[in-house]
């Protein structure tokens, strides 16, 4: 659900940007609205079920609720993925539909308390995981809805796992109640790479950092080694001694995901808008993959990590 609100969010914010060289004025887009897409297709791991949330953008010049929220959820959509063999339609599913047991796991996955939620989410689904994905294959999304036909393509790519986790002490002064997560990989020579990951706290809601993409422009074809921040402690509501650290005795999930180069694009573009705006920000336009449409369509090859927070 985060991860929705900050696409939304942040397709309205980066129209209003302005650099120190000229001024920019948004203009009123009045009837002009873009329907705003946000759709993966899983292989690996634990894969979650293909499914696509289908809303309508906000005007820059209006106010919005969560009733707002919730009508700009588009309803009675043709949505339907192919995978090069076969085609599925996606059902529609929303929130209040579900009965409370199956509530709770759906918002554990999305990363939402089931008990606070004022926005009665909606999405398109395989429900019956018709598709099967599978590594290395392209997935063709199709929308019909009011009239106009929404596109995009992506493929789930190759899967490079994790050699290792491990945790340390963190930089500064001694410390024996929060601790760094450290990683390596070996790339693979020779051909481009993307990733991702997200974290879950003790079996809470997967998060992202503010950072939680990156290539192997630099390390291709190397072990490489770096450092996973904790979304939990990367905002301005945690003490600063704690910004991307963990908590001994957490027990952390890591879902660790590849992604075609079109899909790293999307985030990466919208990381660095993220963390790059004010008064003197550059305008950055997101490097989406929706034909007719705003948002991402995206692949993900997946594994999961889960450790105690100790060392």
């Amino acid at each position: 659900m985060r991860t929705h609100y900050t696409i939304l969010f942040s397709l309205l914010v980066l129209i209003l940007l302005q650099s120190c060289e000229q001024e920019y004025i948004p203009v009123n887009s009045g009837g002009g609205l873009k329907y705003v897409v946000e759709g993966y297709v899983e292989a690996g791991e634990n894969p979650f079920a293909p499914y696509v949330i289908l809303t309508r953008s906000f005007d820059f010049y209006g106010s919005f609720t969560p009733d707002d929220f919730t009508a700009a959820y588009v309803h009675d959509a043709d949505v339907r993925v192919n995978d090069g063999s076969k085609e599925v339609q996606f059902v529609e599913v929303c929130f209040s539909d579900l009965d409370s047991t199956t509530r709770a796991e759906v918002a554990a996955r999305f990363g939402f308390n089931a008990d606070s939620l004022a926005v009665d989410i909606c999405v398109y689904i395989d429900l019956l995981n018709q598709l099967q994905p599978q590594i290395g294959k392209t997935y063709d999304l199709t929308i019909h809805v009011g009239g106009e036909v929404i596109t995009a393509s992506t493929t789930i790519p190759i899967h490079v796992p994790i050699d290792s986790l491990r945790f340390a002490p963190p930089p500064g002064e001694p410390n024996d109640t929060l601790a760094q997560l450290e990683g390596s990989i070996s790339d693979p020579p020779g051909q481009r790479n993307f990733y991702r990951y997200f974290s879950s706290t003790n079996d809470g809601g997967f998060e992202t950092s503010f950072s939680s993409v990156t290539e192997d422009l630099f390390f291709d074809g190397k072990t490489f080694d770096f450092t996973l921040f904790n979304p939990a402690t990367d905002n301005g509501d945690v003490d600063p001694d704690e910004f991307g650290l963990y908590f001994v005795g957490d027990t952390v999930t890591i879902k660790w995901c590849n992604l075609d180069e079109e899909h790293f694009n999307f985030w990466n573009t919208l990381e660095y808008s993220n963390s790059n705006q004010g008064p003197f920000s550059g305008y950055t336009r997101l490097d989406a993959n929706i034909n007719g449409g705003l948002g991402i369509w995206g692949g993900y090859s997946v594994s999961y990590y889960k450790q105690v927070v100790q060392y």
